[in-house]
């Protein structure tokens, strides 16, 4: 099983803005053979090193996440992504 973890900054971090990315990303649930689970949420804290949301998803393989990663449902949210963030982080490990 392979865990991959988004942290995300937005360019404008208003609540609209945050809930928008959220569902934007939760929106993947169910459309995406290859993700076994996706979870998303919104930083509560927001002190200075806090990033404002993050995405958390698994997928059996590394062939999997190759396959997810160029699904047309996620290259649409990258599209969508890349409009409202500031910065991304991205971790991929095995479990």
């Amino acid at each position: 099983m392979i865990k991959h973890i988004v942290f995300f900054k937005l360019k404008e971090p208003t609540t609209e803005n945050i809930e928008r990315t959220v569902q934007v990303l939760r929106d993947m649930e169910g459309k995406i053979p290859q993700l076994r689970s996706l979870e998303v949420g919104s930083d509560i804290v927001r002190s200075d090193r806090s990033y404002d949301l993050a995405l958390i998803s698994e997928v059996d393989s590394l062939e999997d996440l190759k396959a997810y990663q160029v699904h047309p449902v996620h290259q649409e949210v990258i599209r969508y992504i890349n409009e409202v963030k500031d910065v991304s982080i991205s971790v991929d490990f095995e479990v």
